[in-house]
């Protein structure tokens, strides 16, 4: 299944690219499965997935959670906790 993944603030930093298409591998059904593969995949994943409970998800615009399932989605946006004032 092909996943258009995006990356904000220090995720983006820590992954060096803003965006990527994925093929994802058998397996991968949910949000956390996406994380820990990603954090798997390369030394940048690594450091940017060290922390997983820190990151937050969007399936196609809608907030997610780690069990959130992946199956139909177009776009998973990846992002640390973000904080207003």
């Amino acid at each position: 299944m092909a996943l258009n993944i995006a990356y904000f603030a220090w995720v983006r930093e820590r992954m060096g690219v803003a965006d990527e298409t994925v093929d994802l591998p058998a397996g991968v059904a949910d949000v956390g499965a996406l994380v820990a593969w990603l954090a798997a995949r390369d030394a940048r994943g690594q450091i940017a997935f060290a922390e997983p409970h820190r990151i937050r998800a969007a399936i196609d615009g809608v907030m997610m959670g780690p069990d959130a399932p992946l199956l139909g989605a177009r776009e998973v946006a990846l992002f640390p906790p973000v904080t207003g004032g």
